[in-house]
């Protein structure tokens, strides 16, 4: 007798617990959703500081100058720039590092102050902060580096020292830098590439990939990306890797990381038809002193590998990362 009324609760246990279950799944109150656990479940994004919490002193407007001459480079240094015309290509730091250098996967700045001073294997050297914001004048900029001790160089690393305060030193934050693609075991195509920039790119950056300029001819609305006033062959977007993350997560306009526009394989494409067109020269004798040390996507040689620079521009990557990997084990 006892063990049958045990085996009846234990039944009754089992229905009722069931029972809800089945309830929770199909009674779902309206404007909630059921959330499991997953792997993801404690992964944080960056959540850059908010200006408006600046200080209205001296540091504070020095940091707000800062972030003014990211967004508004070309008007403070381009054509008809207000400290030195004629000092860049016209486009803004923006139009690379994107919402002033804040955006998750959008080339922001977030771990920079964290990292630096650090070895970048480009210069061979180890730099700061000062020779990272003027690679990217020289480079994506096209144009001149500025003097360290100017007020606005100043203004600009306290900017990005600034949002970058609150990272652990030595550590990148989730959705810092761009994103990376994953290496397709293919070439990429800059005749399907041209398809996506008709479809998806070219009602901003126009046909002839010039850009649009705003109505007062100081700065891009829609900034060049190739021609004589885009980035140059040295800059960090010229590698397809590069530039196909940053395509992912952020074109076209309006895109972020939780609703991309394209696939993976059409960053790849779109970024090899941008990168396949003309734009300006730079001197790169300097570049990459260590061989080994160059990208598997950087299209100049020479290389360790017997590889081609047409396959170390558009790929597929895989095959040359094996080899690498091999005669570095080696």
């Amino acid at each position: 007798m006892r063990n049958s009324t045990i085996a009846a609760i234990i039944g009754v246990t089992f229905i009722t617990a069931a029972f809800f279950v089945w309830w929770s799944f199909t009674h779902e109150p309206k404007g909630y959703q059921m959330v499991f656990a997953d792997s993801t479940a404690n992964e944080h994004y960056w959540v850059p500081p908010d200006i408006n919490t600046l200080p209205d002193n001296d540091s504070g407007k020095l940091i707000r100058y800062g972030r003014d001459l990211i967004v508004n480079t070309a008007k403070y240094f381009g054509s008809k720039g207000s400290v030195i015309a004629n000092h860049t290509n016209g486009m803004n730091c923006q139009n690379c590092h994107q919402e002033a250098g804040t955006k998750i996967w959008g080339n922001n700045y977030s771990a920079v102050y964290a990292t630096y001073p650090k070895y970048r294997a480009r210069n061979g050297t180890v730099d700061n902060i000062y020779k990272r914001v003027n690679d990217c004048f020289e480079r994506s900029l096209n144009g001149k580096a500025l003097d360290n001790g100017s007020k606005e160089m100043q203004a600009i690393k306290s900017y990005i020292e600034w949002l970058g305060h609150d990272v652990e030193k030595g550590t990148k934050p989730k959705g810092s830098g761009i994103y990376e693609v994953a290496f397709m075991n293919y070439a990429a195509a800059p005749e399907k590439g041209k398809v996506v920039y008709i479809n998806k790119c070219q009602s901003c950056h126009q046909q002839d990939g010039q850009g649009m300029l705003a109505a007062d001819g100081i700065a891009y609305t829609y900034p060049p990306l190739w021609g004589q006033r885009s980035y140059n062959i040295g800059a960090g977007l010229y590698r397809l890797s590069r530039l196909a993350g940053y395509v992912k997560y952020n074109m076209p306009f309006g895109t972020d990381f939780t609703k991309p526009q394209l696939t993976d394989e059409e960053a790849w494409n779109v970024a090899a038809y941008i990168n396949s067109q003309q734009r300006p020269d730079l001197n790169l004798s300097k570049d990459w002193p260590k061989i080994i040390e160059k990208p598997v996507d950087y299209p100049y040689g020479p290389y360790i590998d017997s590889f081609s620079e047409s396959q170390h521009k558009y790929g597929p990557y895989p095959p040359i990362v094996a080899y690498l990997k091999s005669f570095k084990n080696n």
